[in-house]
C-alpha cells in the first residue's frame, strides 16, 4: 500500500523518507513488509501520502 501511494504521488523513497524523518532503508523495508514501525511513523506516512481511511483499515486487517 505504501509503495502504491508513494508512486501515485510521484515521490522517491528518499524524498518520502526525508519528509517523514526516517531512513530510506527503513521505508524500503516497510514497503516490502519486512519490518514493523511505530504508529507515529505510520501516521506520518498516511498524512504525507493522503491515504484514505478505508485503505488504512484494509491494510491493518491483513
Amino acid at each position: 500500500m505504501i509503495k502504491q501511494y508513494r508512486k501515485l504521488h510521484k515521490l522517491s523513497q528518499e524524498k518520502l523518507a526525508e519528509e517523514i524523518g526516517i531512513s530510506s532503508r527503513h521505508l524500503q523495508r516497510l514497503e516490502h513488509n519486512e519490518e514493523n514501525t511505530r504508529i507515529s511513523t505510520f501516521k506520518k506516512i498516511v498524512k504525507a501520502l493522503d491515504i484514505p481511511d478505508d485503505e488504512i483499515i484494509r491494510f491493518i486487517k491483513r
